[in-house]
């Protein structure tokens, strides 16, 4: 593989990813200063030459999310500034992906500003993980791909659990993506019918399908405050499953995530590392992080050589 041209940058929402990501493609991280100032500025010194480049930038939108998003925006327009021929936008976790809506009058679209912030700067491409909906790929007007965890979390299933499987979808709209995967592995399909009172909070979980005497794996494209997973779990041991797991692609584990994990039913939670852990979140039995650089590692190999993504959507066709 030709990497010439090739360049791999960081902030610092996931530098362990973006290592891991270099390591696979068999190249340096790139050397950037990102810090800031004593008035809490954002301060981005790229470190090495760029010109011509092919030049991706891995931040994942982690906690503080803004920190983090300056810190991209920030790093895009001194690499656009650098000369560098390409600018592609590495965002494992897309934050800001929930409102991306008006589901009630005068609120944003936050999800459309973050997008034309990310393309107003500087960015030519951006590459990306389960987006919380797949329309937000709209909302940007240069090339957006989307991948999918599939790759790494349908292996895990099938080693792991047992073929006497349920997948189950936690809300109508991650019904497509249960689906997909209930299909490739050849298990059966249920669905939780969730009513959000608030931002956070989920009540009313009614259970359509049959998870009696089943391993459950309940499947969603993030963990945040935990509420939701718990509440499903909860509603599929009351109606006799064996057992519940649970795999999400984005561990946000925020507020009280952590305390009501521990605390339920689940046997496990099943997490990529497009977001680092806080040390609380490692060191829970329940939690088993999967790596997602090497999917990534793929995908920026593909985008530099000017080859077809396509070959890493296969899995969920």
């Amino acid at each position: 593989m030709a990497t010439y041209g090739l360049k791999v940058f960081t902030g610092n929402s996931n530098p362990e990813l973006a290592q891991r990501i270099c390591d696979c493609l068999e190249i340096p991280l790139g050397k950037a200063l990102v810090t800031t100032f004593s008035d809490g500025e954002t301060r981005i010194e790229i470190g090495e030459n760029v010109r011509g480049a092919d030049v991706f930038v891995v931040q994942s939108g982690a906690p503080p999310v803004n920190d983090h998003l300056m810190e991209l925006l920030v790093m895009v327009d001194a690499l656009k500034r650098a000369s560098a021929r390409r600018i592609t936008a590495v965002i494992p976790y897309y934050s800001y992906a929930r409102q991306d809506r008006k589901n009630k009058p005068r609120v944003p679209i936050t999800a459309r500003l973050v997008a034309d912030l990310i393309t107003r700067v500087g960015a030519n491409r951006i590459l990306t993980l389960d987006l919380h909906a797949g329309q937000i790929q709209g909302f940007f007007d240069v090339p957006v791909d989307n991948l999918y965890a599939s790759p790494v979390l349908l292996p895990f299933i099938r080693e792991h659990f047992d073929n006497h499987l349920v997948i189950v979808s936690p809300d109508a709209g991650g019904v497509p993506r249960a689906r997909a995967y209930a299909r490739r592995l050849q298990a059966d399909l249920a669905l939780i019918d969730k009513r959000r009172a608030d931002a956070n909070k989920a009540e009313a979980m009614t259970l359509i399908g049959d998870v009696a005497g089943k391993t459950a794996v309940i499947l969603d494209d993030m963990v945040d405050t935990g509420g939701t997973l718990v509440e499903a779990a909860r509603a599929i041991l009351d109606r006799d499953a064996r057992e519940v797991h649970a795999c999400a692609t984005h561990a946000v584990l925020s507020g009280p995530a952590l305390e009501r994990i521990e605390q339920s039913g689940l046997k496990s939670l099943v997490v990529t590392d497009t977001l680092p852990l806080r040390p609380q979140a490692v060191q829970c039995e329940k939690i088993i992080v999967l790596p997602a650089s090497h999917l990534f590692c793929q995908a920026i190999r593909i985008i530099h050589n000017e080859d077809s993504i396509s070959s890493l959507f296969e899995i969920l066709h």
